[in-house]
């Protein structure tokens, strides 16, 4: 079996795996906002609710990079 033989086997697409690696961004991401978030109820136990609201508009601005990985997986995969 030659090198050419190998390579016309190999079929499939590479979307999902696309996807894996985008949706590794959005989850560092939301990491980042709830742990600073915490870090500022820590810091200021007054503010939880402010804090609070900011990191949910924080964690659907960061979700949406995800939706946008899965839209170009499906577009770019069919």
């Amino acid at each position: 079996m030659d090198a050419t033989t190998v390579l016309a086997d190999v079929t499939g697409s590479i979307a999902t795996v696309g996807y894996g690696l985008a949706a590794i961004g959005p989850a560092i991401g939301v990491g980042i906002v709830v742990g600073k978030t915490i870090e500022g109820v820590a810091r200021q136990p007054e503010l939880a609710g402010r804090l609070q609201v900011l990191m949910w508009i924080g964690i659907a601005f960061t979700e949406a990079l995800a939706f946008i990985g899965i839209a170009t997986a499906f577009i770019f995969g069919a």
